[in-house]
This record gives C-alpha cells, sequence and structure tokens, in this order.
C-alpha cells in the first residue's frame, strides 16, 4: 500500500465559521485506513464541528476534505456533497434510536431505506447485533433497554450499512463511569476486530488515552497537537496539552545555559533551586517552563543519595482517591500535585523530599 492509498481521510486547512465567530481554523491532518483517530478537547474547541463536516452536516467556509483520495468538499473546486452520499454514519451521544421499534427494526432502519432484499437486511442485521452482543434481545422493544444497550444499537446501527468510516460523538458521555469505562474497551476491540477507521469525539482525556492510535488535541478552533497516545501524555508539546491531558505540574524559571550537561538543562527557580530537564535539542529563550505529571514526582523522608532533582517540601494536603493518594505540596512558594501509591503515606504538615527523574522533566515550547 502506498502512502497515499494508506490515507482514508485527508483534511486541508478546513475553516468553519457561524456568523463571525470561527469554531474551526484552518486546521490539516489525515486518518490511515484502519485507523482508530481522537479529536480531543474542551468545550466549544471545534471538535464537534470537525466531525460533523466530515459528514457533511456542516458547511465549510473554505478548506478540503478528501475521502479515499476523493474530493466531498473543497470551496477551491466548488465541491460539496450531500451527506448522505458521503456514506459516513454516525453515532451519536444522544442514541438517536427509536423507542417504538424493536431492536431489530432500528437496526434494520437504514439497511430498508436503501431497499436492500429481506434476505440480505436480515443477514447484516444479525451480523451486527452479533459484534455488539445484542442478538438475543433482536425481538426486544428499544424502550426497555439500558442506556449501554442503546448505545449498542446505535452502534449496531451504523455497523450493518458496512461503512468504511465511522464517526462517533462523544457517544459515551451520557453513561455512568462504570458502564463508561466498559463500553470504551468494548468499542477498542471492536474497531480492532473489523479494522474500521474512525474519528472519534471526546473531552475525556482518560477516554483518549484508551481507545486512541492517534490523538489529536484542539483549542480555540486549533490544533495543539497530533500524536500517539503515550506521545501526548509523556512529551506534551505546549502548557495547554501538559494541563489538559492527565494532571501535571508546570515549573517555570530562568535557563541556565552554564549549568547544561549530560543532555540536561537547568532552570533556576526563584533563585533557590534547580531543576534538571531533558534537553529539548532547540534554542530556548531566557526563560522556560516545564512540565512533570503528578505520578512521576516521588515522596521520601530523606533525600535520596546522589538524586539529581530533590527538594525539600510541606504536604498541606492528601486525598484519598481509591487506588491511589494524592498529596498537594507546598514548594518555594508554590503548589505541587502528586500521586503516589496507597502504601506511601506521609501525614499533612509533614515535610518530605520531592524527587523526579529528569527525563519526566519535559521542557515546553
Amino acid at each position: 500500500m502506498t502512502a497515499s492509498e494508506d490515507r482514508h481521510i485527508e483534511v486541508e486547512d478546513l475553516v468553519v465559521r457561524y456568523g463571525d465567530v470561527t469554531a474551526v481554523a484552518g486546521i490539516s491532518f489525515e486518518v490511515h485506513r484502519g485507523e482508530h483517530l481522537t479529536l480531543l478537547g474542551p468545550s466549544g474547541c471545534g471538535k464537534t464541528t470537525t466531525l460533523r463536516a466530515l459528514a457533511g452536516l456542516e458547511t465549510p467556509a473554505s478548506g478540503e476534505i478528501r475521502i479515499d483520495g476523493r474530493p466531498v468538499f473543497s470551496s477551491r473546486r466548488g465541491i460539496n456533497v450531500p451527506a448522505e452520499r458521503r456514506q459516513l454514519p454516525m453515532v451519536f451521544q444522544s442514541y438517536a434510536i427509536w423507542p417504538h421499534m424493536t431492536v431489530f427494526d432500528n437496526v434494520a432502519y437504514g439497511l430498508r431505506l436503501r431497499r436492500l432484499p429481506r434476505g440480505q437486511v436480515e443477514e447484516r442485521v444479525r451480523a451486527a447485533l452479533e459484534l455488539v452482543r445484542l442478538a438475543e434481545l433482536a425481538t426486544r422493544s428499544a424502550a426497555d433497554l439500558s442506556g449501554g444497550q442503546q448505545q449498542r444499537v446505535a452502534l449496531a446501527r451504523c455497523l450493518a450499512v458496512s461503512p468504511a468510516v465511522l464517526l462517533l460523538d462523544e457517544p459515551l458521555s451520557n453513561l455512568d463511569a462504570r458502564l463508561r469505562a466498559a463500553m470504551r474497551l468494548e468499542i477498542q476491540a471492536l474497531q480492532r476486530q473489523i479494522g474500521l477507521t474512525s474519528v472519534y469525539v471526546t473531552h475525556d482525556q482518560e477516554e483518549a488515552l484508551v481507545i486512541s492510535d492517534r490523538i489529536i488535541v484542539m483549542q480555540a478552533g486549533r490544533i495543539e497537537q497530533i500524536g500517539a497516545a503515550g506521545e501526548i501524555y509523556d512529551a506534551p508539546r505546549n502548557a495547554f496539552v501538559a494541563d489538559f491531558v492527565g494532571a501535571a505540574n508546570l515549573i517555570s524559571g530562568v535557563v541556565r545555559p552554564e549549568c547544561a550537561r549530560d543532555g540536561l538543562i537547568g532552570l533556576e527557580i526563584e533563585g533557590k533551586d534547580l531543576v534538571w530537564g531533558a534537553d529539548p535539542r532547540r534554542p530556548l529563550a531566557s526563560a522556560a517552563t516545564v512540565a512533570v505529571r503528578s505520578v512521576y514526582l516521588e515522596l521520601d523522608a530523606t533525600r535520596r543519595p546522589g538524586a539529581v532533582n530533590a527538594w525539600p517540601a510541606r504536604i498541606r494536603q492528601r486525598a484519598f482517591l481509591g487506588d491511589a493518594l494524592e498529596y498537594v505540596l507546598e514548594w518555594n512558594d508554590r503548589l505541587l500535585t502528586a500521586r503516589r501509591p496507597r502504601a506511601e503515606v506521609f501525614p499533612e504538615g509533614a515535610t518530605v523530599w520531592v524527587h523526579v527523574d529528569p527525563a519526566r522533566c519535559i521542557v515546553l515550547e
């Protein structure tokens, strides 16, 4: 497969406006064949608008969208293929199923609109319900289903039409936390099982990290970073990504070039401590900010011999999170957050030593 054949969806310089408001500000990205790509960001960042533009439910102001190399929208060429001809089924957060119909009839609805033979409709519906593990509920009224089952019906309805691409707009946001965690694993397994290209919208960072091959982090209609889940988490590009995707401590200081050594740079914090971080291998200004995930701050009662990043701090607050403890630490007139295993118990008010591997101190752009 050539590089161009691997690009299932291509978006180039996409702009979407609502009156004087620019919801999507000239973004470009591609979705590879069989990839699960997630658009992640806070409310109002433009992620759902981008998805709706792909589906043909919003008309962009400019740019181009290509599916399998074929333009479905191009402002330059005057192309805007209607949504029904793009064949990009969409799973909505509201389920959008018909409560007066059975599970079978809900899934069959789109196939019957296409006037497929009855036998083919039954075969496809059964296969789709098997995929989402609802075959035994085919004759049940949709009104008698739980929220998770209704969302599975909505998913099966899309899968029944054998789409090449599936769009999902916050499909789990109406579910409770436990069911949501189970459903995201099911969606991930299903997507891998059938090799479907999918674009998924969510504001839930944990959800995005679990299910995605790649993540696009958006803010204010623009793309802040594109990368695999591990890259987004461990190597955030800027303060927004570091703070939005997982808990991060942002530490700013003055760059001390004379302290650079062994692939590390030194930041002086308020004339007191040095923070060592991984050299980003790019020119730096006189000041910089490093991001450190709260899970990478380690606490000890004493300073470790030979430790590089080691600072005394006072425990201001301790919170029980079930499977972990979260500490709020006072250090150099600022607050740091550390998340530690339950076995590492320190009392509030105690002074501890904070240690962190310099490789975990990421210098932001």
